[in-house]
């Protein structure tokens, strides 16, 4: 909890607030927006990386914050409690739009399928659905957060680190350093793998041809040593990294070799046309989609909470009436003016009729709703899932066209990610006793500034590397492609017996589901989605990520006060710092600058 000085709780405050400011402090200013875009846009371009090596993104909240209340700390200025706020929310906005842009899912599995686009039309179509997820959110806040006041896991620890800088700046400037440190160390061993790959994947297999590591490394299971991705492992926690680890094992030292003795993938290990990578995609896009549909059908509860029409504020039934509230005229104008914006590019870049966007913005509505509950409730937002239920609709509406299905779900995706994100920092707002509209003009800032920074990167690695390819294996991309061809050739798209593996996979995938709503076994369960992530990508990943999660557990052991102030900050800047070189090193690629041995 905050050390701040005991406030007084004025009336007419809500019962939940922690902070009560006092009516002249700063908020909405040039350098806390400025702050928060520049973080928040440094943070997207490391997730267009990271999310084209791992299939998931990180948010912005924390490390925007951080590091801007230390930036004009350094400098002597401090930033206020909300003007750290504001710093915060520009940032999460700006970090998400790797994800909510559909740059790590959508878009690269259209250039899979051969569609090329052009970058301002990508900053277009960026902006319009990202908007949308906004004003989706906004009349969802006074149910979730005033009324239910749901956790918001994110948004709380946030509300508690603005509160904490601000009454120690010291561990505020720890965390920076460490950050800061770390990125450097992790850009400077980018750069030096980008020169000499052996620092990178030390070549065992290759030095000892004869030995088991030979055997491993035909099937991904080499040495592999990305800072990003070790970092990462101290990000997604024991239960995904186990799961990582089990899934690899499952994928590529038992079902991939099967596959490759019986025929069914004869060609070479990494081939996706008739490998075992190409049939191990298909078991892995079932256990992904199957735990993540019977995840949102078990949520149907959250469907009814959250259509309810809420009849007070608080216990007592007294309304408490903020008048910094974001007036209705702003979301629907706003609203409308998107779904105008996304049915007109939608028209003009993917060829889809008005009204199907117009289904896809109506489900993107709907399934908004789930994603701001599921966050409030679990700290999850489930975009891929929201996607998938898309797909299935677009399925039956448009058969045949996969650029339609793909961009329809990229609608109900964005919707989903950037309504959750917003509503993690309207809860750290409410929580600070911060204005919604001064935060709702903040994420709209953050939106804008992200599609400037994340569509350049994102071509930046496109034109450099394959997607799909060593580099960039994009495992979201595949699994949103995989959906899309099946829908539209049905299952003779399969490759040999992969169908009986999809139908087991897609048992095990629902099965997990099922099982991780049983309070006394819940904990043990692991996360379909990781395993069938680990399906698609290298084993090495997966090891990579593991590896993180033994360090952060070593590191624990000796020192667990460190772990527990430091450690999101170093894992931060280890996929900070090699998510930024890696847009360094894609330039030298493209200028024909490779290694020197």
């Amino acid at each position: 909890m905050s050390t701040l000085p005991v406030q007084e709780r004025p009336p007419g405050t809500p019962p939940d607030q922690r902070y009560f400011p006092a009516d002249d402090e700063a908020q909405f200013t040039f350098r806390a927006i400025a702050a928060g875009c520049v973080v928040g846009s440094v943070v997207s371009c490391t997730n267009i990386y990271i999310g084209l090596k791992i299939g998931w993104t990180f948010g912005a909240s924390i490390i925007s914050a951080v590091l801007g209340f230390a930036l004009f700390a350094v400098l002597g200025k401090k930033l206020s409690v909300l003007e750290t706020n504001i710093t915060q929310t520009a940032g999460s906005a700006a970090g998400a739009m790797a994800s909510a842009a559909g740059l790590v899912a959508a878009i690269p599995a259209m250039n899979m399928l051969g569609y090329e686009f052009e970058w301002y039309k990508l900053m277009g179509w960026s902006l319009g659905v990202a908007f949308l997820g906004v004003f989706f959110a906004v009349p969802l806040r006074r149910q979730v957060v005033e009324i239910d006041r749901l956790r918001f896991p994110t948004g709380t620890a946030t509300a508690e680190t603005v509160m904490a800088m601000n009454s120690d700046g010291g561990e505020a400037m720890a965390k920076a350093k460490v950050l800061i440190w770390s990125g450097l160390a992790a850009g400077g061993y980018a750069l030096a793998s980008h020169f000499i790959p052996q620092l990178e994947s030390p070549p065992l297999h290759v030095w000892m041809p004869d030995s088991v590591f030979a055997i491993a490394a035909a099937w991904g299971f080499k040495l592999y040593l990305g800072p990003s991705l070790f970092g990462a492992g101290f990000l997604i926690g024991p239960r995904v990294a186990f799961s990582l680890l089990l899934g690899a094992i499952i994928a590529w030292a038992v079902v991939g070799p099967l596959a490759q003795s019986q025929g069914w993938a004869a060609g070479p290990v990494m081939s996706y046309a008739n490998g075992a990578r190409g049939w191990l995609l298909w078991p892995g896009v079932a256990l992904m989609v199957a735990e993540a549909l019977t995840s949102l059908a078990l949520s149907w509860k959250t469907f009814v909470r959250a259509l309810k029409v809420p009849k007070n504020l608080g216990d007592d039934g007294q309304a408490v009436v903020n008048p910094e509230g974001i007036p209705n005229s702003w979301w629907m104008g706003g609203l409308a003016a998107g779904t105008v914006l996304t049915c007109t590019l939608a028209q003009i870049i993917f060829d889809i009729p008005v009204w199907m966007t117009l289904i896809a913005v109506a489900l993107s509505a709907v399934l908004a709703i789930v994603a701001v509950r599921s966050v409030g409730e679990t700290d999850i937002n489930p975009v891929g899932g929201m996607g998938k239920v898309t797909q299935l609709v677009y399925g039956g509406l448009a058969p045949g066209a996969t650029g339609t299905n793909l961009m329809a779900a990229a609608i109900t995706g964005a919707g989903a990610s950037q309504a959750g994100d917003m509503m993690q920092d309207l809860k750290t707002g409410h929580l600070l006793g911060a204005s919604p509209r001064k935060q709702f003009l903040a994420q709209l800032a953050g939106i804008c500034a992200g599609v400037v920074f994340v569509v350049p990167v994102y071509t930046i690695f496109t034109d450099a590397y394959e997607i799909g390819g060593p580099k960039l294996p994009a495992p979201a991309a595949f699994a949103w492609k995989a959906m899309a061809e099946l829908l539209a050739k049905g299952f003779e798209a399969l490759p040999p017996y992969a169908l009986e593996a999809v139908i087991g996979a897609a048992i095990v995938g629902v099965l997990t589901a099922l099982l991780r709503k049983v309070p006394a076994i819940k904990a043990y369960v692991p996360s379909g989605l990781a395993m069938g992530i680990a399906f698609i990508i290298p084993a090495y990943y997966s090891l990579v990520m593991f590896y993180g999660l033994i360090a952060w557990f070593i590191w624990k052991k000796i020192n667990p006060g460190a772990v527990s102030k430091l450690d999101f900050a170093l894992a931060s800047g280890l996929v900070a710092g090699e998510g930024l070189m890696g847009i360094v090193n894609a330039a030298l690629t493209m200028l024909g600058v490779g290694p020197i041995t």
